[in-house]
């Protein structure tokens, strides 16, 4: 049985800094890229950032790139997200998502994405 964990949320002052975790586990994860993505209440769900399964390639969405960075550990089959510099528009549940390698899921396509952790909360205060 596939399984992405997250781990690591929790409250934060503006300013501050959270590593998020993803452990995947029940397959190889090869030629699939990694994903973050979030949601805040009421709102529609927001790509973060995306990694290449080789680990060389990465991609972020204007409103977190410079502050946040996507990372992966593959003997650990784990992705990492560390979130810099957090702002209170920052807060949501925070999914990671496998999908295979391509141009839509490293761009956050989020229909290309096959598998779903079940979320991290991340609350900033101001």
């Amino acid at each position: 049985q596939v399984q992405l964990v997250e781990s690591g949320g929790g409250l934060v002052q503006a300013g501050g800094s959270l590593r998020l975790s993803c452990a995947a586990s029940g397959r190889t994860f090869s030629n699939y890229a990694m994903d973050w993505f979030r949601q805040a209440p009421g709102k529609e769900r927001e790509f973060v950032a995306a990694i290449s399964w080789g680990g060389g390639n990465t991609y972020y969405p204007d409103s977190v790139k410079g502050r946040f960075t996507i990372s992966k550990d593959d003997a650990k089959n784990t992705v990492y997200l560390q979130m810099n510099s957090l702002k209170p528009e920052d807060t949501a549940v925070y999914y990671c998502a496998a999908g295979y390698d391509n141009l839509a899921t490293m761009t956050g396509f989020s229909g290309g994405m096959d598998y779903w952790g079940k979320g991290t909360l991340v609350t900033v205060s101001s």
